[in-house]
């Protein structure tokens, strides 16, 4: 009796129900038959929580990051820092005594705050370049664009109220500074070399010309924002010269996003004959619109500076386009599902690879072919 009595007091101090009511004679007998050893289940997590508190979320693995292209970033930032401070030598030069110091610090101050939102712009700029993404390329050359065209408007203002000073070849360097420095951080954000999943040469070409056009169009919109600071026998009524120099400052901004927004909706399967946002914009806002605008300034402002061979240039540019939309909307009559074929077959491709691996799992050996029963 006395053995049972300390059993019972050793099951009442391991049990959980020691502290609801005192056990039974049968319990203790069941509990003794069962072993010293046993060991009660430890509450899951669920069953253990206090009601009213929220249940524990499991710790997640954050995916690693992408690996960073080192050099495209660095080329990146060297062609966007070189040019932004070559404009800063502009805005200091065209000052003089006390305020030249001061526009010396307030340029300083904004490059240093620039560097360093471009130190991770960059970084994520490079860091997609192998992929068919392009959404932080299209972030950077926005702020790009959109800082350096506030400086090259101070720079044209400055030359503007200095009409005396003809400098002839520092307007030229300008003209030639930008026309180098936009369309090479073009180049470097499209990135076709590292365009590993563009396997076939052709495609490569065909993408490579397309881009020429971007770069093309860029050139003829500076040019039309040239004749604002370059040398000019007779200028334009400021309401043209306002006009003109924000229009250019859209294109720029707005035009080399599309086509890289273009390149990132195509994904992996780009196929570069698809890609008719850009020919139908840029057919309208530039290839029109520039003829306009060089047209006026030759019959009602006489400038002489107005460039045919960009004239030239943009009709042939409108010959050429309308002969490539008429050409695509034949090919797409005469194959109405032939477009959508390899968008389906990828589709279907993802949509089914468990089935294969079920397949796979569930064959058996004696249904594979061996080495020597194929002859």
């Amino acid at each position: 009796m006395g053995g049972v009595v300390a059993l019972q007091a050793d099951v009442r101090g391991k049990s959980p129900l020691s502290n609801k009511r005192p056990l039974l004679l049968p319990e203790i007998e069941q509990l003794a038959s069962e072993g010293p050893g046993r060991r009660e289940p430890k509450p899951s997590s669920e069953s253990g929580r206090k009601p009213g508190c929220p249940p524990r979320r499991r710790k997640c693995r954050m995916a690693p990051p992408q690996s960073i292209n080192k050099p495209h970033a660095c080329l990146s930032t060297a062609i966007i820092m070189s040019s932004m401070v070559l404009m800063d030598a502009y805005l200091v030069e065209q000052n003089h005594g006390s305020r030249k110091i001061g526009i010396c610090i307030m340029v300083s101050i904004g490059d240093i705050c620039f560097l360093i939102i471009l130190r991770y712009v960059a970084v994520w700029a490079g860091a997609e370049v192998r992929t068919a993404k392009r959404g932080y390329a299209m972030i950077l050359w926005f702020l790009y664009v959109f800082v350096l065209e506030i400086k090259v408007y101070f720079v044209y203002q400055n030359y503007k109220a200095d009409r005396k000073s003809l400098d002839i070849i520092a307007r030229k360097a300008l003209t030639l500074l930008l026309s180098i420095s936009i369309p090479a951080l073009y180049i470097v954000l499209v990135a076709i070399e590292h365009m590993e999943y563009l396997q076939t040469f052709k495609k490569k070409e065909d993408l490579r010309n397309r881009l020429f056009w971007v770069i093309v169009d860029m050139l003829d919109v500076l040019d039309v924002q040239a004749n604002l600071w370059e040398p000019q026998k007779k200028g334009l009524p400021l309401w043209a010269e306002g006009l003109m120099f924000f229009y250019c400052y859209i294109l720029l901004l707005i035009l080399p996003c599309v086509s890289l927004s273009e390149i990132s909706m195509q994904g992996i399967n780009i196929t570069p004959h698809k890609m008719m946002l850009y020919p139908i914009l840029s057919m309208l806002t530039i290839n029109i619109a520039t003829i306009f605008i060089r047209g006026s300034n030759m019959l009602f402002f006489r400038d002489a500076r107005a460039s045919s061979i960009f004239l030239g240039k943009n009709i042939l540019a409108i010959v050429l386009k309308i002969c490539s939309f008429v050409q695509y909307r034949n090919q797409m009559q005469d194959m109405p599902g032939g477009f959508s074929l390899p968008q389906q077959h990828n589709s279907t491709a993802r949509a089914q690879p468990g089935r294969h691996r079920m397949k796979s799992r569930n064959q058996t050996p004696s249904s594979e072919i061996l080495p020597g029963e194929d002859t």
